[in-house]
Formats: C-alpha cells, sequence, structure tokens
C-alpha cells in the first residue's frame, strides 16, 4: 500500500508543482539579493541571511529558515488534507475499502507519502540553495570569524545571538565543510520532523470530512492560533506546548556545541502531537462509515 501510495504522489503533477515553488522562493531571494546586495538589517529577516553575502555557503540555512514558517506547513497541511478527505470526495475510498485493504494501513501510507514529501522538499531546498548561494554570492572557504567581533556582526532575528558575517557557527568557532554539511543534515532531519505535528493535525482532520480544502484549512487554522497565542504574554503558560513554538530550534544545531536542550524538546512536542492527532485519526477512520 505504501509503494502505491508513493507513485501516486509521484504521478500527481501538483506534487512536482509544490517542489518548484518551493525551491524557487530561495532562488528568487538569492537573486534579489545578488543585483542589489541588499539584506536585511541585523535582527531582521530569516535566520543566516544577513550573512550570504560574505559566505554564499550558508545559504542553504537561509533557505531553509525562508521556507519553513509560512510554504512548507501550507504545502504539508494541503497534502496531507488531502490524504482521506481527497479519497472520500472523489469516492476512491469506498473502493479502495471494498478491497482488502486495512484501514490503519491505509492511514499509514498517508502519513508516509506526506513525510516523503516533506523529507524531499526540504532536501531539494537545502540543495537547490547551496548551489544558488555559492554560484550568487561565491564562497569563503568556511573561515569563521568571531561572534564577539563588533565588526560585521548581524545577530539572528529569532534567536537574539550574534554571527560573524563569514562564520558558519553561531559561537564563533570554526566549521569545516563537512562540519557545516553535517548541521545542515541535522537541520533537514529537525525541520522534516517539525512537519510531523502539521501532518498529523491535518490527517486527522481529513478523517472528519470529505473536504480536502476544509482538512487542510483547519490545519492552516491550529497553526496561524499558535502563532499567535505564541506572541501573547498572557499565553506565555502554553507557549511551551504549542506546535509552532520549537520550528526555529534548528538554528541551534549551528551553534558549537550544539545546544540541544530545544531541539530535544521540539523533537517531544512534534512526537506528542503525532500520537494524539495519529491515534484520533485511527480511532475516528477505524469506525467510519465510506458506504453512504
Amino acid at each position: 500500500m505504501i509503494h502505491v501510495e508513493l507513485l501516486r504522489l509521484i504521478r500527481r503533477p501538483r506534487t512536482w508543482m509544490n517542489l518548484i515553488l518551493l525551491c524557487a522562493l530561495p532562488i528568487i531571494v538569492a537573486i534579489f539579493i545578488s543585483v542589489t546586495n541588499l539584506v536585511p538589517a541585523p535582527g531582521q529577516g530569516p535566520a543566516f541571511l544577513s550573512a550570504v553575502l560574505s559566505d554564499g555557503s550558508l545559504y542553504p540555512a537561509a533557505g531553509l529558515a525562508i521556507v519553513l514558517p509560512v510554504f512548507l506547513p501550507v504545502s504539508v497541511a494541503v497534502l496531507s488534507g488531502d490524504g482521506v478527505a481527497g479519497e472520500s470526495g472523489t469516492g476512491m475510498l469506498r473502493y479502495l475499502l471494498t478491497r482488502p485493504v486495512a484501514r490503519t494501513r491505509l492511514l499509514t501510507a498517508k502519513l508516509v507519502g506526506t513525510m516523503s514529501f516533506v523529507v524531499t522538499a526540504v532536501i531539494l531546498v537545502a540543495v537547490t540553495s547551496y548551489i544558488t548561494g555559492v554560484l550568487a554570492f561565491g564562497s569563503n572557504g568556511l573561515k569563521p570569524v568571531s561572534a564577539s567581533s563588533s565588526s560585521g556582526a548581524v545577530s539572528s532575528a529569532t534567536t537574539g545571538v550574534s554571527i560573524g558575517t563569514v562564520s558558519t557557527s553561531l559561537s564563533g568557532t570554526p566549521l569545516g565543510t563537512g562540519q557545516l554539511i553535517l548541521r545542515v543534515a541535522y537541520g533537514i532531519g529537525y525541520i522534516s520532523v517539525s512537519m510531523l505535528g502539521v501532518a498529523a493535525i491535518a490527517l486527522f482532520l481529513s478523517t472528519l470530512t470529505d473536504s480536502a480544502l476544509g482538512a487542510a484549512l483547519g490545519a492552516l487554522a491550529v497553526l496561524v492560533t499558535s502563532e499567535v497565542l505564541a506572541t501573547l504574554d498572557a499565553a506565555g503558560s502554553v507557549k511551551p506546548y504549542l506546535p509552532t513554538n520549537y520550528w526555529l530550534a534548528w538554528i541551534d544545531l549551528f551553534r558549537d556545541p550544539i545546544l540541544w536542550h530545544n531541539v530535544v524538546r521540539g523533537f517531544g512536542i512534534q512526537a506528542i502531537y503525532a500520537v494524539v492527532f495519529l491515534g484520533l485519526a485511527w480511532a475516528n477512520f477505524s469506525t467510519k462509515d465510506v458506504t453512504g
């Protein structure tokens, strides 16, 4: 069942359109920056973007920061929301379940398909961003400067720490090519896991309705609510438990040594959301009447 779902995913034009759009956004940003030589002021804009003029090798991290807050979650919500509701809306779900296909296997296949898309998208964004960054801005051989240096230091808007314009470590220590690749690989893995909660929520809502759009919008409403609550002091007590709270913790992977505290908490929060909402999806779908 899983390989069938993956083949369907590959054959769908909208899958490739989503991948193209996700990869195109960092490329478009790089073109504007290379033409104008203007980047966001220190402390503003996506993480690492202020440093790419000095070292294009950092652009994969900037590219991931560009697509993460909005575009990647939207793609995941749309894809996962279509998982069951799309099949139900077209009548395909009734046909599938008249064959010897267990509902648990069907849900598992839908989740695997969505997460396969996420991993592929994040890897492609990182690779295309690296190629674009090196071509547009060049590479300084990953030579670090002290983060405490006052010359050319920029501040990450999301972490409040400083990085030198030619540094690949938020702590100012040297990172070789292999180390940078490893940190980016860690970031790819973490961002992929961060989308697991989105996929689980959208898949659960997909079992409640025959409207793929309704399921996707419902998941996006949850994420928007989470983002709004994260900005309110009055919601400080619930902020650590919001699904979007630790999305940007992957930036700590570029410190030396890596600060694992928020990264581990991010994994834990996504695991909780995945278990809860996938459990709800299974409970609802296992008793769902699809004959009507």
